[in-house]
């Protein structure tokens, strides 16, 4: 699992404010026939003893807050249940397929419910010893009898067909696999729905891809936008104490690599005073997110040439770095949007970096995929590094800059943008992160490798009317993302590799 990979890196930094770990509340209910209790002594138990296992699994996970609603057997205790679904503050729920049920089990709550619902069909044997096989093994085993009619009762709700599990309830990796899936995607639509981010400034005003309506990104995802002023964070600098800023700097020092400078005639081995400014910056950031408890931030702000403004909004590249690692998603240019896919990418727990698009490779049919400013130091392929910038190039101010590429190994990436409508769409695509050097420019470089090829790869991608910002994470998750989309009910397109 990827974000097992995060590990090292993270607990190097754990003392950065690591955010507290998302325990979304899952619900967890039983479906079976009244009639069968009577004509097979002992089934119910049964019945019980699997959705007894299956909850054990979910604990086992540590990942959530589950509530067990018990068993559904008929249309009564179905229509009983669905208030008690509904108080329940659910952030997904899983319908246990114990045996057959009718689907008058099930209609009225997929007709109830917003929640998403994964229906779990875990057959608790392999197969059945026909030679001894009787109609009391059959309904003990007959998990996916009803997922046609479910499925069926669905659609007629005026429902999609809910996602399901199919496999074995012992000794299945890859049914214990689906299930931590769907737990992590709780806790990405959890968050969704309770995170404030926040907002200073405006993008760049150029960049006519990355304007959003805070009231429309509350409408499809549930966060609230918390605009914030440049002034509070700038206080918090002002007002670090030496022993602070001098705390926050053996931590970077510690945690980055700083080289001497390589090829770039506008990068130097860092300077003791952007270090201090880094750190000083660094400290009043993490007062700011803590003071305004805020989940993640997107900014840009200029301010008039020497003064602390500029100085503080043009030097949050290592704060928002240390943040993003520590589980804050923060973005530059004030990209709301690709701060929330980075939200998203964290929760789940594969990383979440700003990258876009730098030069094409084409003797090597590779595309950089990378940014300046703030990165996901947790994703990072070794030890990051810091130089001196004597300027940023197309930003205000000079300073500190972040370097390093991510994991070795398959990535995903996931472009929020919006349509003429005024709709989301996801474009999500997934590839490989490939060895080779990159840039010594302060900045996030890493080579993308992406099928059949770069240039046929990049045509797709970019027909598919993206942003120019994507979150970048490790591992292929393009499917997990785009079921959190369907939850969302967010258009979605998956950029296809053949």
């Amino acid at each position: 699992m990827e974000n097992q990979s995060m590990n090292g890196l993270a607990v190097k930094q754990a003392e950065f404010a690591k955010r507290k770990k998302t325990r979304p509340r899952i619900g967890v209910f039983g479906v079976g026939y009244f009639k069968y209790w009577d004509q097979f002594e002992g089934l119910l138990d049964d019945m019980m003893q699997k959705q007894a296992v299956f909850i054990q699994k979910i604990e086992a996970l540590d990942s959530a807050e589950i509530v067990d609603f018990g068993l559904v057997d008929d249309v009564a205790k179905a229509y009983e249940m669905v208030p008690k679904l509904n108080a329940a503050n659910l952030d997904l729920i899983f319908c246990d397929m114990l045996t057959y049920a009718t689907s008058s089990t099930f209609g009225v709550i997929i007709k109830s419910m917003n929640v998403p619902i994964v229906l779990v069909a875990l057959q608790p044997n392999k197969a059945m010893n026909y030679g001894r096989a009787s109609t009391y093994m059959q309904l003990y085993n007959d998990d996916i009898c009803s997922l046609p009619e479910f499925a069926g009762v669905a659609v007629r709700m005026g429902k999609k067909v809910p996602q399901m599990i199919i496999g074995t309830l012992h000794e299945d990796p890859a049914a214990d696999a689906e299930i931590e899936e769907y737990c992590r995607i709780a806790a990405v639509l959890h968050d969704l729905k309770s995170s404030r981010i926040g907002h200073i400034g405006h993008p760049i005003e150029a960049m006519l891809d990355m304007h959003s309506d805070s009231t429309m990104l509350t409408s499809h995802f549930g966060v609230h936008i918390v605009q914030c002023e440049a002034h509070e964070i700038v206080t918090h600098y002002q007002q670090a104490t030496e022993e602070e800023v001098d705390s926050v700097k053996e931590r970077i020092l510690d945690f980055f690599d700083t080289p001497d400078p390589v090829s770039d005639p506008i990068s130097e081995k860092l300077r003791d005073s952007d270090l201090h400014i880094a750190a000083q910056t660094a400290v009043a950031l993490e007062k700011f997110i803590k003071a305004k408890k805020l989940d993640g931030l997107a900014y840009y702000y200029d301010g008039p040439d020497g003064s602390d403004t500029r100085v503080v909004m043009s030097n949050l590249i290592v704060g928002n770095s240390l943040l993003q690692g520590a589980g804050f998603p923060m973005c530059g240019e004030s990209d709301l949007k690709t701060c929330i896919a980075m939200l998203i990418m964290e929760r789940l727990g594969i990383g979440g970096s700003f990258a876009e698009f730098h030069p094409v490779d084409f003797e090597e049919d590779f595309v950089l995929v990378g940014h300046d400013g703030p990165h996901n130091i947790a994703i990072a392929e070794g030890q990051p590094v810091l130089r001196s910038l004597k300027k940023y190039h197309g930003k205000p101010g000079f300073g500190a800059g972040v370097e390093f590429k991510i994991k070795e190994g398959p990535i995903t990436m996931l472009s929020i943008s919006s349509t003429f409508e005024g709709k989301m769409k996801f474009v999500i695509a997934e590839g490989e992160s490939i060895a080779g050097p990159i840039p010594p420019t302060g900045n996030t470089n890493t080579r993308g490798f992406f099928k059949p090829d770069v240039r046929t790869f990049l045509k797709r991608w970019i027909s598919a009317g993206p942003t120019h910002h994507f979150a970048l994470g490790v591992g292929h998750h393009a499917a997990t993302i785009q079921k959190i989309a369907d939850y969302l009910k967010i258009e979605s397109v998956i950029i296809p590799n053949g």
